[in-house]
């Protein structure tokens, strides 16, 4: 008989993988490969992941390996950007570029842009000059259209994103920093080119970064689809469960599975955190209350706070000139130790993010329905 994984099993298992039950002390560019990157189109928020993933994690640790290119941010999955390792810039991208394709011509904004383009061209001219520096959309937007001045510039520009590998440059991106949303090539940036991951392998790296999971869980999390038959070809090699739904599970033999009653701590997640994000069904990290108000935001996407392993309140800072607060803000109320608990993690995570401040708080504030 198949054996059945309930939703603490299958959270447990997932926080595992995530460092999420434990933080790891393995170097940033090991981590970020592991989870095979991090979505990462803010500038800095995909920090506080490394943060809550990593023991002694500080901003430096990461903006230093963006700043000497063993890391980089990159249109991968779900045509979004992400922080990836220099090896799987040039991995990834051949292996999720039918999401990006697809994403192109349907994009709502930029696809009747390239309808009867001839989008192979537009890519050939710009390569030389995203070679020659990073240049912003813009300014390759309007260089572009002085080719094809029938054609919206930004439209030029998102059909090169989405076909050409590009690495957004620092400073953008670097802690503490900003700078001009610019991009030049991979190749420019990183030099050479590098083996394509095959499906075979993306599938294995998923598993290992968010298994056990369904054939569904997997193409959300990639944006990819036809992927059963990958998964059918890894059958032998993988382990085969089920939910409590009924729906099968494949997951690697030797990947962690504690005991759904080990202890979970509590953890801030950052806005665009991956486990959040890269499941069909996302019962096992994400509660309903959490999902109604990512769906319903307007403004800033919320930052969750996970209690017990499951999505428990929302978090924001504050910033004035002397002072930082941070309020974290529950769907329910807390018992005694949650609170403490959560109290101190965001404190510790405040000193990071407001480490010029003199005067910083963590705000407990009602519980927000």
């Amino acid at each position: 008989m198949t054996p059945v994984l309930g939703p603490r099993a299958l959270n447990r298992a997932t926080l595992a993988r995530q460092f999420l039950l434990e933080r790891t002390t393995r170097p940033v560019v090991d981590v970020v490969e592991h989870l095979v990157g991090l979505q990462a189109q803010t500038p800095h928020s995909w920090y506080v992941g490394l943060w809550s993933r990593i023991a002694g994690f500080r901003p430096e640790d990461a903006a230093d390996r963006l700043a000497d290119r063993s890391l980089v941010r990159i249109a991968l999955m779900r045509s979004t950007l992400h922080l990836v390792t220099a090896a799987d810039a040039h991995g990834l991208r051949p292996a999720v570029q039918p999401v990006l394709d697809r994403d192109l011509f349907g994009n709502q904004l930029h696809g009747p842009a390239v309808r009867g383009l001839d989008v192979d061209a537009v890519v050939a001219a710009a390569r030389p000059l995203l070679a020659e520096r990073p240049r912003t959309s813009a300014e390759l937007g309007a260089l572009l259209a002085q080719r094809w001045p029938d054609r919206p510039p930004a439209g030029l520009a998102y059909a090169v994103r989405n076909r050409l590998p590009l690495v957004q440059v620092p400073p953008r991106g670097l802690w503490g920093r900003s700078g001009p949303i610019a991009h030049t090539t991979v190749e420019a940036w990183l030099g050479g080119t590098g083996a394509g991951t095959s499906l075979a392998t993306l599938v294995r790296r998923y598993l290992a970064a968010f298994g056990p999971a369904t054939v569904a869980d997997v193409q959300t999390w990639s944006g990819l689809t036809r992927l059963r038959e990958v998964v059918d070809r890894l059958r032998p090699e993988l382990r085969v469960f089920r939910d409590e739904q009924g729906r099968e599970l494949v997951d690697l033999p030797d990947a962690p599975r504690p005991d759904p009653d080990s202890p979970a701590p509590a953890r801030l997640l950052y806005d665009f955190d991956d486990v959040l994000l890269s499941h069909a069904d996302r019962d096992r990290v994400s509660d309903e209350t959490h999902r109604r108000a990512f769906v319903a935001r307007r403004g800033p996407v919320p930052a969750a706070v996970l209690v017990d392993g499951v999505t428990a309140g929302l978090w924001t800072v504050e910033r004035g000139e002397h002072t930082a607060t941070l309020t974290v803000r529950p769907h329910r109320p807390f018992a005694d130790d949650e609170a403490d608990a959560v109290t101190d993690e965001a404190a510790r995570l405040l000193a990071v993010l407001a480490a010029d401040v003199e005067h910083r708080e963590v705000v407990l504030a009602p519980v927000t329905p």
